[in-house]
């Protein structure tokens, strides 16, 4: 077992460039007042996810070459990447997005173009109710404005973190943070990546590396399994099969998905992955992730 000495510089090569105070601030951005129960509040879902996805990114963009100022701001952003969802009701959202997989719907506002390209950029929220609410009645959904609001954080989700981003704004100023718009960009390229098709370079692959960092922590999260993908076990392996998918797509990008990979293989990543899933990783995943390193397996 690595000491306390060597666990410390793991932890230290996925790190946390802003203070834990700071941090604990940004977390309570995802609390929600509940819609139907005056007074409760509806605890961000999975804070967890996002730190540890926060910490990810920011050693792929350290390792990447990006300076110092930027990666602080930019992990800012990666704490922040599911505001959009602050509200989640994990039973709704659940019940909904599970029936959907099971029912081959998109899920994605990209996927969801290409099945239904009639449908108007930015309205999928709308196409997908009129489409599917008696269906989904008739399977024991509610049909109101909670559960569309569920359905917006995914199909909708550039709208809605519009608006979240809008009603923390004075928040984040109070907490001194110059927020910039290529912040937003970065957390919506895995829904809209034409949204970026003029961005500069940089922000461009600081959002592939939100995305392909966010993916592999939702690949090996216990919790985002059951309740996203009624997932019964973590594998490394299919997360890297998933962004192995996503790069031959053209989402991400060779020296991203590389540079995460080697990371990932020198164990800079292990106790996220373990923190993630509530379990270690197994003697076969640790060595495909080594091999990979020496090219003893490939990701391509």
């Amino acid at each position: 077992m690595p000491s306390p000495s060597a666990r410390n510089t793991l932890r230290d090569r996925a790190p946390l460039l802003i203070s834990r105070s700071l941090i604990s601030k940004l977390m309570r951005l995802y609390d929600y007042p509940h819609p139907h129960q005056e007074g409760r509040i509806i605890r961000g879902y999975d804070r967890p996810h996002a730190i540890r996805t926060a910490r990810m990114c920011a050693a792929v963009a350290i390792r990447l070459g990006h300076p110092p100022d930027r990666v602080k701001q930019y992990q800012i952003a990666c704490l922040l990447h599911d505001l959009g969802r602050a509200g989640l009701d994990r039973r709704l959202f659940g019940a909904i997005w599970s029936w959907a997989k099971l029912h081959g719907i998109p899920t994605r506002p990209r996927e969801w173009r290409v099945v239904h390209p009639e449908t108007r950029y930015g309205r999928e929220t709308e196409a997908f109710w009129i489409l599917y609410a008696s269906a989904l009645r008739d399977a024991g959904v509610p049909i109101d404005r909670w559960a569309r609001e569920q359905v917006e954080m995914r199909l909708g989700y550039a709208r809605r973190l519009a608006r979240r981003l809008r009603a923390v704004r004075p928040t984040l100023k109070g907490l001194a943070i110059r927020w910039e718009s290529w912040m937003a960009l970065v957390m919506l390229y895995y829904y809209y990546p034409e949204k970026l098709s003029d961005a500069k370079p940089w922000v461009r692959q600081l959002a592939e590396v939100l995305v392909a960092c966010e993916q592999f922590e939702a690949y090996s999260n216990r919790q985002r399994g059951e309740d996203y993908y009624t997932r019964r076990r973590e594998n490394v392996e299919e997360a890297m099969n998933y962004l192995q998918k996503l790069r031959l797509e053209g989402l991400l990008s060779d020296a991203v998905v590389d540079t995460l990979v080697s990371l990932a293989s020198e164990g800079a990543f292990d106790r996220i992955v373990m923190d993630a899933r509530g379990t270690s990783l197994s003697a076969r995943e640790k060595r495909f992730l080594r091999a990979m390193a020496s090219g003893v397996v490939s990701c391509r």
